[in-house]
């Protein structure tokens, strides 16, 4: 029988207690956590994610501010959030309309402030990466003595996902697109985690019985928002697997969140010292 690992169930418990956080910093500490999202360019997919972390913020009372800018701005525009003490979580949001500038863009958000841990220096885990060990630790998948494969290597995701793993221990294989033989790749491997953003990319054949298979792909096809898993993969009886929606990004946005919080609660510690 297939198993859902259900993202939107979990991210549920997790925004009672950041609400629950959020009341304690605004009430005991007098500080509005605030997070200022940055964007550039008119995309559907952008402006879902934009949308969503908005309505998210709401529910939790962490108040959220969409900034739309231009090539010419942007480095100016994060440089003043900056410096605003008000705020106190920034994102880029991509893709950026011009692509050129995304790294530029990145770093140049506060590393104190990146709650999306996308900058070189950022204080933060990359949300997506975070989500995923949420969602596979909230399931009680264990992942020790495992064979573990992520197909993908970017920053988002692929990346510091493998570098989490790597450090706590586990057994973890890289591939991406360019992996000669992707399916002799994966095959054997008792969880995969996928990320690069192809739809269509892992195919039935290419997963073992009772592995259990993540999908942190996204993708714009067709005006939709897509991952990498094929058609007819969750057909399967045999695996454990995100749903097509409320898999991993409900928890992504909770992860974006906590960072928020985190980063509100250092603002409220060094109010508490100045206090005593």
């Amino acid at each position: 029988m297939t198993k859902i690992l259900n993202g939107s169930e979990l991210a549920g418990f997790i925004k009672e207690r950041q609400a629950k956080q959020v009341r304690a910093l605004r009430q005991t500490w007098k500080v509005f956590p605030h997070l200022t999202i940055v964007q550039m360019g008119e995309h559907s997919v952008i402006n879902k994610y934009a949308e969503l972390k908005s309505a998210y913020g709401e529910d939790i009372l962490i108040d959220v501010d969409i900034l739309d800018t231009t090539a010419d701005d942007i480095l100016e525009q994060i440089e003043k959030l900056n410096r605003n003490d008000n705020v106190h979580g920034i994102i880029v949001q991509l893709p950026l309309a011009d692509a050129t500038l995304t790294s530029d863009a990145l770093n140049a958000v506060e590393p104190a402030k990146d709650v999306d841990g996308l900058g070189d220096k950022s204080a933060y885990i990359p949300a997506t990466a975070t989500a995923v060990d949420w969602l596979l630790n909230g399931y009680n998948i264990d992942l020790n003595d495992k064979k573990i494969a992520i197909v993908g290597k970017g920053k988002l995701i692929g990346a510091p996902l493998a570098r989490l793993w790597i450090n706590a221990g586990y057994n973890v294989s890289i591939c991406d697109t360019k992996t000669p033989d992707l399916t002799k790749a994966l095959i054997g491997m008792d969880i995969i985690v996928t990320a690069a953003g192809v739809p269509g990319l892992i195919k039935s054949e290419m997963i073992r019985s009772g592995a259990v298979v993540v999908d942190a792909g996204t993708a714009s096809q067709d005006g939709k928002i897509v991952g990498d898993i094929a058609d007819g993969v969750r057909q399967r009886s045999n695996l454990t697997i995100t749903p097509i929606f409320g898999g991993v990004g409900p928890l992504t946005v909770a992860a974006l969140f906590d960072s928020v919080i985190i980063a509100a609660q250092k603002v409220a510690n060094k109010k508490g010292k100045q206090d005593i």
